[in-house]
């Protein structure tokens, strides 16, 4: 196995994790601050999601065209380049498109790093590595929200941040070998049902799990601002859901290995509903903190799990392309997820965003309980 390739791929997501957790909660901050309620910020926050529509559309046809390093390493100086932009340019039309621009690009880095990674990966390690990438990319996530605390949301040092980062990435890849091969071709919307009718559990988590993601780092700072907590402890509850995240993925990737996989999707489930519905009961007591813990592990374990399964049934342009239907899928979530938190809280219950992932955990733990939730493929035990 290309260890050094695995780390400088890995580091190259993490730097992305890192410019997002720093910046876009920023976004957020500046929108309240200028006035806007839930629902414009669901509409901001909604914009990458498109994105990611498009870019999965185009991952397959691009990567064979330039090459899986060389996409990379574009499209994370581009992703500089638009973040630097909302730093430049701070109008809520403008910040419209580019975040719309973000989305796509980022897109292009995830499904090509993903699937180098599962490409990369032994089979035996295959749950613990895909883990360590889970896990590293939720602390880098961690790491921006307490980095802008640090820097504070007065001024522009989050952008620029993420700028510096996402410019420095694309060097780490230089050099790099044992990309996944890609056909120039458009994944469709037709492609992903089929892919959602095979495979229905890891749509199902995948696009509850983006849309939790989109919510944590967007709706859920102006949630606690508005259950009367300061910036300051709003950040880190932010940070603690991603804590969360981080910390057990390692555990359930180890367990991936192991166990039924389906066994362990069903436990994050129904941790994920219980989690959720106790959100609003517990926010003003000394228990919602580890509460944020479980939150957000039981999501990210969703994720995790997905993304084990996919790589142990797919290869190169296949695995290129199944990581393509997750970003469609990612950016179906992260689109309805912030629309409909926004468009809730401002208008039914100012607890629609737990609300929300309860109710999509419902979805999934209903489905869990049918036969085929993970397709006509036998099972990992």
């Amino acid at each position: 196995m290309r260890w050094a390739t695995y780390f400088a791929v890995l580091a190259s997501v993490l730097s992305v994790g890192l410019a997002l957790g720093v910046s876009m909660p920023l976004v957020s901050f500046r929108l309240e601050g200028w006035g806007y309620g839930s629902f414009a910020i669901g509409v901001m926050a909604s914009m990458p999601a498109i994105g990611v529509l498009l870019g999965a559309k185009i991952s397959s046809h691009l990567a064979a065209r330039l090459g899986t390093a060389n996409l990379m390493r574009l499209c994370l100086w581009a992703g500089a380049l638009s973040i630097g932009l909302l730093a430049l340019l701070p109008s809520y039309p403008v910040w419209l498109v580019l975040r719309l621009m973000i989305g796509v690009i980022l897109t292009l880095v995830f499904i090509l790093g993903e699937s180098w990674i599962n490409q990369l990966v032994l089979e035996e390690w295959r749950g613990r590595l895909v883990a360590l990438y889970g896990s590293s990319y939720a602390l880098s996530q961690l790491a921006g929200p307490l980095l802008l605390g640090v820097l504070g949301t007065d001024h522009d040092y989050g952008f620029w941040v993420g700028v510096g980062l996402l410019i420095a990435a694309p060097f780490l890849l230089l050099g790099r070998s044992g990309a996944p091969t890609s056909e120039a071709c458009s994944v469709t919307f037709s492609d992903l049902l089929g892919f959602c009718r095979g495979l229905p559990a890891i749509a199902w988590a995948v696009s509850l799990f983006a849309a939790f993601e989109a919510m944590i780092l967007t709706l859920l700072p102006v949630y606690c601002l508005r259950q009367g907590f300061t910036t300051d402890i709003a950040l880190a509850m932010v940070s603690t859901v991603v804590v969360g995240d981080a910390l057990l993925q390692l555990p359930i990737g180890a367990l991936a290995d192991r166990l039924s996989r389906r066994t362990l999707f069903t436990g994050c489930a129904v941790i994920l509903l219980i989690s959720s519905l106790a959100i609003p009961l517990l926010i003003d007591t000394l228990l919602i903190w580890p509460l944020w813990v479980l939150f957000g592990a039981s999501a990210g374990g969703l994720f995790t799990l997905s993304l084990i399964l996919i790589g142990e049934r797919y290869r190169d342009d296949a695995l290129v392309r199944a990581n393509a239907h997750i970003a469609q899928l990612w950016g179906i979530g992260c689109l309805i997820g912030p629309l409909a938190a926004g468009a809730g809280s401002q208008w039914i219950s100012g607890h629609a965003l737990p609300l929300l992932m309860a109710a999509g955990a419902f979805g999934l733990v209903i489905l869990l309980s049918r036969q085929g939730a993970f397709g006509a493929v036998a099972e990992p035990v």
